[in-house]
């Protein structure tokens, strides 16, 4: 370009690269102690079976805390279902809420509009990015857990409480598919943290309200006065990939769950996208 020469006008359709924004994204030292979390999870978890004191089964029959040390399947097992509950709901809530409040607490989004980065294209990629680094590290857990629980207890056989078993190969199969179904069913906060995400400009306030959200629908969910209504809560099919630790799988309660994840999450995510390219922003 000649000195003098003004500068190409930009591309609108070529603003915010995914790839720039999943690079700034590695970057950030949040992302990486996120990652590094889920890393340190299983060996967090290893460290606490070595220094707990085994005292047998219970009356009642083994637990999955019983046979967490049976064999790395049942370590991936535990792991997966300690930390699906809340762990995993901070993580996916933690990488969309802090997708447009971050920028606007830092009085960066105006100036992301001005490149200019259309409002809808701007939302899009960082929703995808957030969307990537959700499925990575929850995949991660899963992988991780089955490498410490191998070096550990071994390749043996996946027992699940009521007494069936499964090959490794096949149980680690599983096992996977059971972080496919809970990132899945995460959908949902996912889209009610980006849906924050746009209504604030505190990043906090984003992913506090969808952790929130995540566990008042869990007390709600045990009420069982409230019967089929249950059904209809968010949380209520969280942990219906128990059904992938049988012989013979159920999938009725997966499909339900996955269903209505989904359906919550095009919900949030609709609204968040009506609402941000309605928003005044003055950060």
């Amino acid at each position: 370009m000649v000195v003098g020469e003004a500068a190409p006008p930009a591309v609108p359709g070529r603003t915010l690269p995914l790839r720039t924004e999943l690079v700034r994204q590695l970057r950030r030292r949040r992302t990486q102690v996120v990652f590094g979390l889920v890393v340190a999870l299983p060996v967090i978890l290893w460290t606490a079976f070595s220094l707990g004191d085994d005292d047998g089964g219970r009356a009642s029959g083994p637990s999955l805390v019983d046979l967490a040390s049976g064999s790395a399947a049942n370590f991936a097992v535990f792991a997966l279902f300690a930390a699906a509950s809340f762990l995993l709901v901070v993580l996916v809530a933690l990488f969309f809420g802090d997708t447009v409040a971050s920028e606007a607490s830092w009085s960066s989004l105006r100036y992301l509009l001005a490149v200019p980065v259309p409002r809808a294209r701007l939302l899009r990629q960082k929703a995808v990015v957030a969307g990537l680094l959700t499925v990575a590290a929850l995949l991660l857990l899963p992988v991780a857990s089955l490498v410490v629980g191998a070096l550990a207890y071994g390749t043996g056989d996946l027992v699940s409480p009521v007494g069936e078993s499964l090959p490794f190969w096949t149980a680690a199969g599983r096992v996977l598919l059971g972080a496919v179904y809970v990132t899945i069913q995460l959908s949902w906060v996912a889209g009610l943290a980006l849906l924050l995400s746009v209504s604030t400009d505190a990043p906090l306030g984003a992913v506090g309200g969808a952790v929130l959200a995540s566990i008042l629908s869990q007390i709600i969910d045990q009420i069982d006065d409230l019967g089929v209504i249950r059904n209809f809560l968010p949380t209520h099919y969280g942990d219906a990939w128990s059904a992938l630790l049988a012989t013979d799988v159920d999938w009725a309660d997966m499909t339900y769950g996955a269903f209505s994840a989904v359906c919550y999450a095009t919900v949030f995510t609709a609204v968040a996208a009506w609402r941000f390219t309605r928003k005044d922003i003055t950060s």
